[in-house]
């Protein structure tokens, strides 16, 4: 059954999802480009893609089904092959007797039924499922490559013939060149390359060593070995990178530092890469940058309801600065374009200067720094403000000059979004300070200050316990345990009547699904707001210590405190909190 234009019209006004404008709007750009209303309504941003599956879904009579989680039996998963699953976006999750239960992303794809009907001769029911179900199965038909990866590096590593190099002799550009180019380097390196995007890893680290080459993915934070590498390939494997990344083969002297992208049939994933000098050869990192990675919001990003209301005050106005700080890879520049995302609305005009550019952003004018040819973030600064523009974000605050441009650019008439390195909120401050900004003018503009951290979250199976008092009374002397209690009470955690000693908390199980005890990572969070009280502190320059206690007295949550928090929720242990925080 097809879902006719008008069909979907009438339950998309029923439904409130889009307004009756965008779906004018919709229907006539659906008629000049030979587009159905739904495709249309979301590549416009109107609807989301999910929510366009639920409706369909709705209007066909087919049932949702969410397998988020879900393991499905490799027997029951292979019954309809990796090719067809990814191209139709269609995958098998259940068998009873002869019926085949499928689930799918468009529900009108008959050809797709018909045709793993003839295929398989069985029944097939099917069901409605959404992107992040889809891509979690699918996920799993490239799970068996874990297993696979040692004998896949092995095999093409056997007949494989290595760059001869003899001290620090030259080698000739057409043998590098030739080398980057054979099938067995190209196979090494696009499995280590795949393997890290199927393990979410954040960085691939490829170090030689005296005998070895070791590969190391970075995942949740933590780096694990991913697997020990011949010496005899570390060249040809370095050589091919630099082929990728358009550096310089000859070049093993220097440090260098490229990018290059590639997209997958769900994403696309661009690669920054930096190569340097050792002892025993080239060290590699690349950084993995999922483009297509959107759809955060602060609530997802973990911070607390108190903690949105703060930012969102601070957003409000049409003048000031908001600064994230934290250690490198703490999620700074996450939170900063989830802000963006909420404040980029056609009245705005947004403009970035970044070092990279990480995720792209409709109607979002991003441009990346380029110290080479003295595109810095200060002189990036500058032509910015000369373009009209409402907010300002600037990647990363390094030096006095950004520091006072700024400052200044929030004076007149800009809200300013930038990151900072400090290990705590209050500590921004005297590093502004450091940097030669007048106190005055960072008590006149700043408005709000996130420190942040990220934690490793807890998978289903974790289980509960209660501390004993001495852990308690070791956690007491670091945070205000009333505190914390009134916050558990105030999001219902507990109940009224409840002490600290009747909180659960809860410790990481790992299982064959999840080796660790965790999966994925999860902010936590200090939000330090400039109140008067904290401006005249700033005036007087305070320490970083006086202005932490002035906020904590005005209710700031510290870090290790909103870590607490969420290890009450389940979401974290109090464990990966201490690590993160490194509370002693």
């Amino acid at each position: 059954m097809i879902i006719a234009a008008e069909q979907l019209k009438a339950f998309l006004l029923d439904s409130g999802l889009v307004l009756k404008s965008d779906i004018e709007d919709g229907e006539n750009k659906a008629q000049k480009e030979n587009k159905d209303l739904g495709t249309v309504l979301v590549e416009e941003g109107k609807l989301s893609k999910d929510d366009l599956i639920h409706l369909q879904g709705y209007i066909l009579g087919m049932p949702f089904v969410n397998l988020i989680e879900e393991k499905i039996p490799k027997e029951i998963l292979e019954i309809v092959p990796e090719p067809i699953a990814k191209s139709h976006n269609i995958v098998a999750y259940g068998k009873n007797g002869d019926v085949l239960e499928v689930a799918m992303l468009n529900p009108q794809d008959l050809e797709a039924i018909e045709f793993i009907k003839k295929k398989t001769n069985f029944k097939i029911l099917a069901r409605l499922t959404d992107l992040a179900s889809m891509k979690y199965v699918l996920s799993q038909y490239q799970k068996g490559l874990a297993a696979e990866f040692k004998e896949i590096i092995g095999r093409e590593a056997s007949g494989f013939q290595p760059i001869k190099i003899e001290g620090e002799k030259e080698i000739p550009e057409e043998d590098l060149k030739k080398a980057a180019q054979d099938l067995p380097v190209v196979k090494i390196v696009d499995t280590l390359i795949r393997h890290a995007i199927l393990q979410r890893a954040s960085d691939i680290h490829i170090e030689p060593m005296e005998n070895e080459v070791l590969a190391r993915y970075r995942i949740d934070g933590i780096l694990r070995d991913a697997m020990v590498l011949p010496k005899k390939i570390s060249s040809s494997v370095v050589a091919r990178i630099k082929v990728l990344s358009n550096l310089r083969l000859d070049e093993r002297r220097l440090p260098q530092d490229g990018r290059f992208k590639i997209e997958t049939p769900e994403e696309k994933v661009s690669f920054r890469v930096s190569i340097l000098p050792t002892y025993y050869g080239e060290k590699v990192v690349l950084r993995l940058l999922v483009e297509s990675a959107k759809g955060f919001t602060l609530e997802s990003l973990g911070f607390s309801n108190d903690n949105i209301d703060k930012l969102h005050k601070a957003i409000r106005k049409p003048v000031g600065m908001v600064l994230a700080t934290g250690p490198t890879g703490s999620g700074k520049t996450t939170t900063l374009y989830t802000v963006l995302d909420i404040l980029n609305t056609p009245e705005v005009n947004i403009s970035t200067i970044e070092d990279p550019i990480e995720y792209q952003i409709p109607r979002i004018n991003q441009t990346q720094v380029k110290p080479d040819i003295g595109y810095t973030f200060a002189n990036g600064l500058r032509s910015l403000l000369r373009q009209d523009p409402n907010v300002i974000m600037v990647g990363e605050i390094r030096d006095n000059e950004t520091a006072s441009l700024a400052v200044n650019a929030s004076l007149t008439g800009h809200l300013v979004l930038s990151t900072l390195h400090t290990n705590s909120a209050a500590g921004a401050i005297p590093r502004l300070i450091d940097m030669k900004v007048e106190p005055f003018l960072i008590a006149s503009t700043l408005e709000v200050i996130i420190a942040q951290r990220l934690v490793r979250k807890l998978c289903k199976n974790a289980k509960s316990y209660k501390p004993p008092k001495r852990q308690i009374d070791d956690l007491s002397k670091e945070i205000n345990l009333e505190k914390v209690l009134e916050t558990l009470r105030k999001e219902r955690i507990i109940k009224p009547e409840q002490k600290i000693e009747d909180v659960e908390f809860f410790e990481p199980q790992p299982s064959g699904d999840c080796p660790d005890g965790y999966s994925d990572r999860v902010g936590i969070h200090e939000v330090l707001e400039v109140t008067q009280s904290v401006k005249n502190l700033i005036i007087n320059r305070a320490s970083a210590e006086e202005i932490e206690r002035r906020a904590k007295s005005e209710g700031m949550l510290t870090m290790f405190e909103d870590g607490f928090v969420k290890a009450a929720k389940g979401i974290t242990s109090l464990e990966e909190v201490l690590r993160v925080t490194k509370i002693e």
